[in-house]
């Protein structure tokens, strides 16, 4: 059998062509938020944690906040991954300025909008499942686990714009038994949303565990392996059980592969709940607070019509 997670990254993608993905091209910003931005600052008492919570609703302009205040020229001691403590350290004018720089006009054209109609809302509550399961297991930073869950897939609209095919790529990963979600797109595109999402999350300057994260997102079977993961930072692991948690809860499997069994979930649920001290009912309860506030109905990632 295959180790896969002593390296986080696949020996897959060279730095040409990390370059040709990356360059130019930022995954995109939803409209409406951008709009939002702007009528609340045009307001005479605008609320800089109003504007945050709107910045957090989206993956874009939340991932291009924080590389602007984790690059050198703010010099920070520690990498911030915080959207609201980035917003409140740039302020209001710098915050306007970013979003004013921010167009989709020239990098996507309109049927690659439209096929990512439902990228967004996935990616927020999966975010806020995020949240939600971190506090219920007593994980110390909720924030954190927000920011994966909204980051973790960032790699799928840049893939989006780069192969047109790719929702077909994604539909075909979700089926396999006996291989990764990931494996299916090494082989069919020669690189994976989680290794574009890695070096994604690092062009954003975010702390290298984190990144980390993003790339092993994927490797979960062996990461759950006890036998096989002895070393493996408890941490890390920490973060990797909530966000497939989130995943599980907000129906990914039917979302982004269309299939109707979470085939990964099914490998390491018991594994996982056993390491982050959740019984089957206590999951299953979480799952249905969130079912109760319509997380979990499990829409269509991308729009078919597109």
């Amino acid at each position: 059998m295959r180790h896969y997670s002593q390296s986080p990254m696949p020996d897959i993608l060279n730095n040409e062509q990390v370059a040709k993905i990356l360059r130019g091209i930022s995954v995109p910003p939803q409209p409406q938020i951008i709009v939002d931005i702007h009528m609340e600052q045009a307001m005479p008492n605008s609320d800089m944690s109003r504007i945050a919570k709107l910045i957090c609703q989206d993956v874009g302009l939340a991932g291009t906040i924080l590389k602007v205040v984790n690059s050198s020229q703010y010099g920070l001691k520690n990498k911030i991954t915080s959207i609201e403590q980035a917003v409140n350290l740039l302020g209001m004018d710098s915050i306007i300025n970013i979003t004013n720089g921010l167009t989709i006009k020239g990098e996507l054209d309109n049927q690659t909008i439209l096929a990512l109609g439902g990228f967004w809302d996935s990616a927020m509550d999966i975010a806020s499942v995020c949240t939600t399961i971190a506090r219920q297991i007593g994980y110390q930073s909720p924030d954190l686990a927000y920011s994966l869950g909204l980051f973790h897939n960032c790699g799928v609209p840049l893939l989006v714009k780069e192969y047109p095919h790719y929702p077909d790529v994604m539909k075909e990963s979700y089926t396999g038994v006996d291989e990764r979600i990931i494996d299916t797109e090494n082989r069919l595109l020669r690189t994976n949303h989680a290794v574009v999402g890695y070096y994604t999350a690092k062009s954003w300057g975010l702390p290298q565990e984190f990144c980390d994260v993003i790339a092993e997102h994927h490797n979960v079977k062996d990461i759950f392996n006890t036998a096989l993961n002895k070393g493996y930072d408890p941490g890390k692991k920490t973060l990797l059980a909530i966000l497939k948690m989130a995943e599980h809860i907000c129906s990914i499997h039917t979302i982004l592969g269309q299939h109707p069994t979470d085939l990964e979930w099914e490998t390491v649920k018991e594994d996982l709940l056993e390491f982050v001290g959740l019984s089957v009912m206590d999951f299953d309860d979480i799952a249905a607070e969130m079912e109760s506030m319509g997380i979990g109905s499990g829409t269509s990632y991308f729009d078919q019509s597109s």
